[in-house]
This record gives structure tokens, sequence and C-alpha cells, in this order.
């Protein structure tokens, strides 16, 4: 066996440790796809409620009008990941056929767990916020916490994840600074950035 089959070899037996430790499924597609959710869903919430596009945040403090705003951007937020979740699962999956690759394994499962333990807990500290009516730092949370989740999870997955991951973070450490222009960092961070994120990576391992 001479040098170029050693390398080849080697070559081969990191690639099948890499693929058992790591879920290497997901598709750029996904993460345009959870994009443009973010994206229509910014703009129903803001069209909804007549608010200036790219403007500062006019909140509502009186009680009666509080909560419903409050209750509505929830809403659109839980409909916008359902439709994400939905989309990157359909993008996934169809990669994972593609390259004969298990859509869930080993490696997804430790994916999904370390993804959804940050995740958890910034939903149950931006209901915190929201229970003391502190509303307006919670798209600073949701960013920190997205961002430190993509870090967690990028052990598992892609490393390109974790450009993402940090990205989210420093936008969320803006928006805590910026207070008032929650919609729009929420609009930068879950919509412009993951489809910058997903087209760069459909070039750089799809084509």
């Amino acid at each position: 066996m001479n040098q170029t089959e050693h390398i080849q070899t080697l070559t081969e037996i990191r690639n099948l440790m890499e693929r058992s430790s790591r879920f290497l499924s997901l598709s750029g597609l996904s993460g345009v796809s959870v994009g443009v959710c973010a994206c229509i869903g910014f703009f129903v919430l803001k069209f909804y409620w007549n608010l200036p596009l790219f403007s500062k945040d006019t909140l509502p403090f009186n009680e009666l009008e509080y909560r419903p705003f409050v209750i509505f951007i929830l809403t659109d937020a839980f409909v916008v990941l359902l439709s994400a979740i939905i989309f990157a699962i359909y993008f996934t999956h169809r990669k994972a056929k593609k390259t004969g690759m298990a859509l869930w394994d080993k490696s997804a499962h430790r994916l999904v767990i370390n993804l959804a333990i940050p995740l958890f807990a910034g939903g149950i500290f931006s209901f915190v916020m929201y229970w003391h009516h502190i509303a307006n730092l919670i798209p600073a949370v949701t960013l920190i916490f997205y961002g430190m989740a993509l870090l967690n999870a990028s052990k598992y997955t892609l490393h390109d994840i974790r450009a993402l991951g940090i990205g989210e973070i420093i936008l969320g450490l803006i928006a805590s600074f910026i207070v008032g222009y929650g919609l729009l960092f929420w609009f930068i961070g879950f919509g412009i950035l993951h489809i910058i994120y997903g087209v760069i990576m459909y070039f750089k391992y799809e084509r």
C-alpha cells in the first residue's frame, strides 16, 4: 500500500468517524426556509398592528392593549416556529435521503438535546420577563439564548453553525442596549442571518 492509498484510507476512516458522531444532514435550504418564515412573521406582525417598518417599536403599556399585543407576538412567533420546523425537517429529510444517511440516529438525538436545553431555558426566562412586564428585552434574550443553543449544538453537527450562533449572540447583546427595536433585531437575527447562512451552506455543501 503506497502513501496515496494510506491517505485515502485515513480520510475514509475520518469521514466514517465524523458521520457517526456528527449530524451532517442539515440542509442549507432549511436555514433559508427558517429565515423566510421569520421574515413573513415579522411583516405580518407589523402590518396587523399598523406599525411603521424598520422603526422603533411602539409597545402599548395600557393593560387592555398590552396583553393582546404580547399574546399576538407570541402566537405569531409560535406559528413561525412551527412552520420553520416543518420546512427544516422536510429539507433535512430530503438531503438525508439523497446522501443515504439516516434522518434520526444517535448524532441527531444529541444535536436535538443540546439545542433544546438552552432554548427551553430561554423560553422560560422570556415568559418570566413577560410576566413582569419587561417585554422590551425579550427579543434580546431570545437571540442570546438561541445563539447559545446553536453554539452548544455545533459540537454535534456542521461547524459552520457555530458562526451563526456567535452572530445571534452579538446581535442579541446589541439589542439589549438599543431597547425599543426588538422586532427589527428579530427580523435581522431570525430572518436575514438565517437566509445568509442557509445560502452559504447550500452553495458550500450541496451544489
